[in-house]
């Protein structure tokens, strides 16, 4: 069976609620982009879709959230490029090594206003870990056979961690108040 993701497949390593934040740092072997963030990240979460940087043989990303005023690039921002300019969410991504080290959403969406990263790159130890996982039958469209779901499915369960084919339901929620409200269906302050 292929990694989940080497945050996952030793078990869950639990983060501390005080942890205050830290600095991620890209792949490269000198020259590092740095990015700092001065607060924890929520709703980290194991994420099986396609557009999330996976390190090398990893089924799923372990990506958080931030809110974007926490989040600075401390260095090297020259080496930085935006992914793909379309997407909802623009993975920001070492031109070097091509690790995402952030993501952020500039268009009206319910997420904007929160940068999406990778605690994976950082040496500190706190983060929050991991609280679920999101998009997982989305590794069936990147080759994996739909006949190891239920394995996969089962290792998340020993680990503790709910599985969703989209994100948990609070996150879901979010956006479909968001929704609601753009529509006119819910009050435009909820």
């Amino acid at each position: 069976m292929p990694s989940l993701h080497p945050l996952l497949d030793n078990g869950l390593t639990k983060g501390s609620p005080s942890f205050p934040g830290g600095s991620l740092y890209c792949k490269c072997p000198s020259e590092k982009v740095q990015i700092t963030l001065s607060s924890n990240v929520a709703h980290n979460h194991a994420c099986g879709c396609s557009k999330c940087w996976k390190p090398a043989g990893a089924l799923f990303s372990v990506v958080g959230v931030v809110p974007r005023e926490n989040l600075r690039i401390a260095a090297n921002a020259h080496k930085l490029h935006i992914v793909d300019k379309e997407a909802a969410i623009q993975r920001h991504a070492c031109k070097q090594c091509g690790v995402h080290m952030f993501g952020r959403i500039e268009k009206d969406h319910p997420f904007k206003g929160l940068d999406f990263v990778h605690v994976e790159l950082s040496d500190e130890k706190g983060w929050q870990e991991v609280q679920f996982a999101g998009f997982v039958s989305s590794i069936i469209e990147q080759g994996f056979l739909p006949e190891g779901m239920d394995a996969v499915r089962g290792r998340f369960a020993a680990l503790g961690l709910q599985t969703f084919d989209a994100l948990s339901p609070p996150l879901m929620d979010i956006i479909a108040a968001f929704t609601g409200q753009k529509l006119g269906t819910l009050p435009a302050k909820l």
